[in-house]
């Protein structure tokens, strides 16, 4: 089965991607994860890259699509994936379903988690990262017990470079303007399944799950 996670930055798109991703037994492709590690390994695409994410832009579709391919390639793929940040344009949505069409697949379901804009904003903007584990804060709504240090295992938080507000906005007017075509593209295809992201984490993820597994049985 092949899912793709949809929503605006802040949506809540990894947290319910990784537990998706575990209770349907899916590998949990985050374009995110690919473009971190490929900067980790100062590979030329994730230097590439780089320079996009922090102006709050989306990679070229080249560079992404490239990326995905590599990571699908990868025999835990044979069976399926849930795809977490890909596809954020039509371009490569489009891409995604020729892939899958050349092994005989095809995308099965598209969550979108919607949240509105002005939640985005505030979620983004207080948001931490512990720079070890990679655990996430909000300032407002789940602050650390000691300013600065990770609860879990005591690392220093950072917020990322494309999460001070003016980014934010910026990465969001992109979202609306580039990725929001593709929910008309998966909705006309009957594939694409809406839900609100304005519930708390457990109530979105049996949503989620409901859904799948009801497409899933199909």
């Amino acid at each position: 089965m092949y899912v793709v996670m949809l929503g605006g930055p802040g949506a809540g798109k990894g947290t319910q991607s990784a537990i998706v991703s575990q209770e349907m037994n899916l590998p949990h492709v985050a374009s995110g994860d690919l473009f971190r590690q490929a900067l980790e390994q100062q590979t030329e695409l994730g230097l590439l890259a780089k320079s996009y994410m922090d102006k709050g832009e989306l990679g070229p579709d080249e560079i992404v699509t490239k990326m995905i391919l590599e990571r699908i390639d990868s025999p835990d793929c044979a069976s399926g994936c849930l795809f977490d940040g890909f596809p954020r344009t039509l371009v490569q949505a489009e891409a995604l379903d020729g892939i899958l069409a050349e092994r005989g697949e095809a995308v099965d379901a598209a969550v979108y988690i919607k949240v509105s804009e002005a939640e985005l904003v505030k979620r983004l903007s207080g948001r931490w990262i512990c720079r070890q584990c990679q655990t996430p804060y909000h300032v407002a709504t789940s602050p650390p017990a000691m300013v600065g240090k990770c609860d879990k295992c005591g690392g220093q938080l950072y917020q990322r470079s494309d999460d001070n507000e003016e980014t934010v906005r910026k990465r969001l007017k992109v979202f609306f303007s580039q990725t929001v075509p593709i929910l008309d593209y998966y909705r006309k295809q009957g594939k694409l399944l809406d839900v609100s992201g304005n519930l708390g984490i457990a109530e979105v993820s049996k949503e989620i799950l409901c859904a799948l597994r009801g497409r899933e049985a199909q």
